[in-house]
């Protein structure tokens, strides 16, 4: 099988490694630094790219109807149409759907004006949630118990100097408490397929200090989540959800990602995304063990059914996300970048380029995912950030207690 996978992340690189061991995959458009690490790289369009399966990574183009412009030549997708991303697009339509699917979320109201939104917000106990309506990368969510910065954050995005259009309107929920919980799953239209999940690390700063990312690193399996509370999420969340989808008209094939707080009263979501998650993936892959290309595939037909639910190796993976100098506000750009050969020689690490521009050097925040492997989170860990170091450019920056907690959790079981 030949596949595309469209993006040019971290995320994708993983996608392509993984599915190129029973596939020929290549990344549109990829980034010079995926090249320098033997993936194959071509630039767009993607709809002169001659492929069996196109695999849609980011979730811009999938709001834009990239999925749906394939589709309509005949061309195998994974990936939703513009409808069912709409789950993502808007998080005042994502709240509208849980709640008509019956799916546990924080309670929550949808402001296009200042004055309103304020006084919603002084009814609710801290912690207080504000949220831009449409997409933001990952950066449009304001968590914080200081009551001035929250109204100041609603009125700052409604507008527009945030996030322009996407922060006219915002989605103000209630603060919930407990772990964080990233469970993905691959849907065809009808069936949904758990992943192992996973854990990610929103804040820049260690201890969940700092401003909120795209994601700061990850790992996986999680010490809490074992196989009857992914069942719980799957039977409280996804499937519901997918079938609130369906029941709209809405034909959905391709995943479905649950972001989760385990809170006193069981797992509420926090927010569904329609694409794989950024950096999750990069923990995922690594342990993925069957023929991910084929599982996708079957999803993109149809057809889960005709094969086995995916198999993840008992492995652990703790992925490392290296950022440039000032990210998220502001990352500073055009920095070379020295050492990425030396990570190959650290045993049961993956280097996925993410930000990575001509000449090697830094194009944008988020610019590598160093993926540690091994028997235990605590190997993982030591593997992922021994790669770290040898990598290097000015004012490079990274989290030190990725998956620690979780660690030492693992080793006083």
């Amino acid at each position: 099988m030949t596949v595309c996978v469209i993006g040019s992340g971290g995320r994708e690189h993983a996608l392509a490694e993984t599915m190129a061991r029973t596939a020929s995959v290549v990344v549109s458009p990829g980034n010079p630094g995926m090249a320098a690490l033997g993936i194959a790289c071509v630039p767009g369009p993607v709809e002169a790219i001659d492929a069996e399966m196109y695999v849609i990574g980011p979730e811009q183009p999938l709001v834009e109807g990239l999925a749906d412009r394939l589709r309509s030549k005949g061309r195998l997708v994974f990936g939703p149409g513009a409808d069912g991303a709409r789950l993502e697009g808007s998080k005042a339509w994502m709240k509208e759907v849980l709640s008509e699917a019956r799916v546990p979320t924080a309670a929550y109201g949808v402001f296009e004006e200042v004055g309103p939104a304020v006084e919603f917000l002084k009814s609710l106990a801290p912690p207080w949630v504000v949220k831009t309506d449409g997409l933001a990368a990952g950066k449009g969510v304001l968590v914080t118990h200081d009551l001035e910065l929250a109204c100041a954050d609603v009125e700052t995005k409604l507008s527009g100097l945030a996030f322009g259009e996407a922060g006219r309107r915002v989605v103000v929920e209630e603060g919930l408490t407990g772990p964080e919980l990233s469970v993905m799953a691959l849907c065809d239209g009808r069936r949904a397929v758990a992943l192992a999940p996973a854990q990610d690390f929103k804040r820049a700063l260690d201890g969940d200090l700092g401003p909120n990312t795209g994601g700061m690193g990850a790992y996986s399996p999680v010490p809490v989540a074992d196989a009857a509370l992914v069942g719980e999420v799957m039977a409280k969340a996804v499937e519901p959800t997918l079938a609130a989808l369906t029941a709209r008209g809405i034909d959905y094939r391709g995943v479905l990602y649950a972001g989760l707080m385990l809170t006193p009263d069981g797992p509420k979501v926090l927010e569904f995304n329609v694409r794989f998650g950024d950096p999750e993936t990069q923990a995922l892959m690594p342990r993925w063990e069957d023929d991910a290309a084929a599982a996708i595939a079957a999803a993109a037909r149809g057809s889960l059914d005709d094969v086995a639910a995916p198999v993840f190796g008992d492995d652990a993976a703790v992925c490392v996300v290296v950022a440039a100098s000032g990210y998220p506000e502001a990352p500073l750009t055009g920095e070379p970048i020295e050492g990425l050969g030396s990570t190959l020689g650290v045993p049961g690490v993956h280097l996925y380029a993410a930000g990575i521009g001509d000449g090697l050097r830094t194009s944008g925040g988020r610019v590598l995912g160093v993926t540690g492997t091994g028997a235990s989170l605590a190997t993982a860990r030591r593997r992922a950030y021994e790669a770290v170091g040898r990598v290097s450019f000015p004012g490079m920056q990274f989290r030190t207690d990725i998956a620690a907690s979780a660690a030492r959790q693992e080793e006083e079981r």
